[in-house]
């Protein structure tokens, strides 16, 4: 069954300028992991700091096989510096109604 993630960031202000720039090196490698489906980037109109990762997934174990890789040699360690918190990760399973 497909999965939604949704990464939410909450980024420092002072690194905005290199958010874009990471975040396609990051994105990059998620979009070409095996099972993803896409990932959409939203910035809250309201908040430029504010932005969350829309991920779409074949499967769960599709997803947990991409977590793992995350955890482990596919660590985003550049990503940590423009983070002003730690980021959140909220999944959904696609319903079928």
């Amino acid at each position: 069954m497909a999965i939604i993630a949704l990464l939410d960031l909450k980024l420092r202000a002072d690194k905005l300028a290199d958010a874009d720039a990471v975040l396609n090196r990051v994105l990059a490698d998620t979009r070409a992991f095996d099972g993803c489906h896409g990932v959409d980037v939203w910035i809250d109109e309201a908040d430029e700091t504010h932005w969350i990762a829309y991920e779409r997934w074949e499967s769960a174990e599709a997803d947990a096989k991409y977590r793992e890789w995350r955890a482990g040699p596919g660590q985003a360690t550049e990503l940590g510096e423009l983070l002003a918190g730690a980021p959140t990760l909220t999944k959904f399973t696609v319903s079928e109604v």
